[in-house]
């Protein structure tokens, strides 16, 4: 599955480094947040995001369906530990951080963002820190959960057509044999780079 969503807007112009800057910095202020207005308004302004990139509705409305099925997972959840208040403060956390990455990836090229990591990463070489490992990490990372998702949506229509959506076993079995699967190959991938010899 490709995330990215190849365009022209403003965000697709701008460049992987600030992007991912930016990126952070509204995740530290997810986090500390704890007011709903201002979570709120901070989630609107990332959905606000999608229309100035120009993201079609299709994947919009993908995004959507699976955080509605995690937020109603986490917002029971949370009622139960925290009440209302809080359960709605921890899903505005998660639906704006989430969505803003989702975001990033979509306007964002993980080879961009590889090469802006690497080439941020270059100060940390006097602390024994390769930034060419520190990109290939986050490159992974990001094709991971491409992968992952990708998988789960396919493990989840599988068993649909079964007739066995609401069960967990036909979702997780099928989901976790893939994902080992997955797993080795990848390692089997970086064992030919020679990357566990170093």
């Amino acid at each position: 599955m490709n995330w990215y969503e190849p365009g022209t807007s403003p965000l697709h112009r701008v460049s992987a480094g600030p992007k991912l800057l930016v990126l952070l910095a509204l995740t530290t202020v997810v986090l500390v947040l704890s007011s709903p207005g201002w979570l709120g308004g901070l989630c609107a302004v990332v959905a606000a995001g999608y229309a100035v990139a120009r993201i079609p509705v299709g994947r919009c409305l993908r995004l959507a369906r699976g955080l509605a099925l995690l937020v109603a997972f986490v917002f029971a959840l949370q009622w139960w530990l925290l009440g209302a208040y809080g359960a709605l403060v921890v899903c505005l956390r998660i639906v704006t951080a989430l969505a803003a990455a989702n975001l990033f990836t979509l306007t964002t090229r993980v080879d961009d963002v590889v090469a802006a990591v690497e080439r941020g990463g270059r100060p940390l070489r006097r602390f024994g820190l390769r930034p060419e490992r520190l990109g290939l990490l986050v490159g992974l990372t990001l094709r991971a959960i491409a992968v992952l998702s990708d998988t789960a949506i396919q493990v989840r229509e599988a068993a649909k057509a079964r007739g066995a959506d609401r069960s967990p076993t036909a979702f997780a079995v099928p989901f976790l044999v893939r994902t080992l699967r997955h797993a080795d190959e990848l390692g089997e991938a970086l064992a030919a780079r020679g990357e566990g010899d170093r």
